[in-house]
Parts: structure tokens; sequence; C-alpha cells
């Protein structure tokens, strides 16, 4: 899965849902090679009906190739735990071995945040337009790395109804490895199932 430059995210559609869950589909095929599952404890659903769900902790799961029910081996997870103002968001590749975190930005009109390593080295940024739904990840120097968007023309253009569908690109070939491919995946993640999602 983190071979891939492109990841289409379809929203699971769902009344009264309490948790959230995607399909990310390869846009070369058609064919669904992950999921990204919300996991979050009985309590957390419960103090979503009286508080702001971006407060509160939440950890998504990516998972490869999942079985019938959703499950299968957990190849990234993105972490946050209880905020109030900044959020600091964990991502873990392989189990639970941290590769670098998120933080959202002080002041933006268009939304976004920043991508950190784990010596809390600042290496990246997700930045978003005024209209709210394209985003640019863009490396320390400035240079476009990856893009999050709803502009697609390809397979399945008829599933953009809502914001909760959208592309992930990563176009900058030098971001080939691994953990690079996992945080630019979790980022593009992240900016629905942790920043965006009311």
């Amino acid at each position: 899965m983190l071979s891939l430059n492109q990841y289409f995210v379809k929203e699971h559609v769902g009344l009264f849902k309490l948790s959230n869950a995607y399909d990310i589909i390869d846009p070369e095929t058609g064919n669904k090679i992950g999921i990204a599952k919300e996991k979050i404890s009985g309590w957390i659903h419960l103090l979503r009906f009286l508080v702001n769900k971006q407060l509160l902790p939440t950890r998504v799961d990516i998972i490869e190739n999942p079985n019938d029910k959703g499950e299968g081996k957990t190849i990234v997870s993105i972490k946050r735990g209880l905020t109030l103002f900044r959020s600091k968001v964990k991502v873990l590749i392989d189990g639970d071995k941290e590769i670098g975190y998120f933080k959202s930005k002080i002041f933006s009109f268009g939304g976004g945040f920043w991508l950190y390593d784990t010596t809390n080295a600042k290496i990246a940024e997700v930045k978003g337009d005024w209209k709210g739904w394209n985003f640019k990840l863009l490396d320390i120097s400035g240079k476009e790395i990856g893009t999050v968007t709803k502009k697609w023309s390809g397979l399945g253009k008829e599933m953009f109804t809502s914001a909760d569908n959208y592309m992930i690109s990563i176009t900058d070939p030098g971001k080939n490895d691994k953990g690079s491919k996992a945080l630019l995946l979790a980022a593009g993640i992240a900016i629905d199932t942790i920043y965006k999602e009311k």
C-alpha cells in the first residue's frame, strides 16, 4: 500500500454513526486496498454527544487489505490525546513506533498544520486554501510534495458528493521511502478525521 503515489479516500456513509471509517482505493485499478478506521473507547462515544469531538482523544488505524469485517494488518496509526487549543497528533508505524507528529497552526485562514519528525524538527506543512478543501503538502523550503483535493477526473468522479471523498497525491518522487509515504498518507487522512470533522 505504501508504494502508491495516489490514494482515493471515500467515507463510509451512515446515519448516527459515532466513529468514522474510510475506504482507501487505488485510483489506477479501482480496487480497495485499505481502510482507515477510527477506534475510540465507550466513554469517548458518550462524551461526543456533549463535547466537540476535536477536543477528545481519538485513534485512526490505517489497515492494509482488510477482510470483510474490516480487520487486518495496521500499517499506520494516527493518535491524538485530550486537547484544548493546539492538538498534537502522533503518527505511528509498524505497531506503535512513532515516526513523527502533526501540530495544528495557531492562526490559519484556510486550515492546516505542521509535520514534525521524532526529533521535533519541522519537516513539512499542510496548507489549505480559503475555500477549505484544497490542501498542499509542502516541504520546509516551500516545495510542493503532495496534494489533498476533491478534484479528480478519473474513476469514481461521480462519488465526489461531499467533502469526505477526496484524493491524496504524493507528487515528489523523492518521498518514496516507507516513512515519508506513511507520514504523507497519514497527513491526508488526518485533515478529515482529525482536523475538519465536527
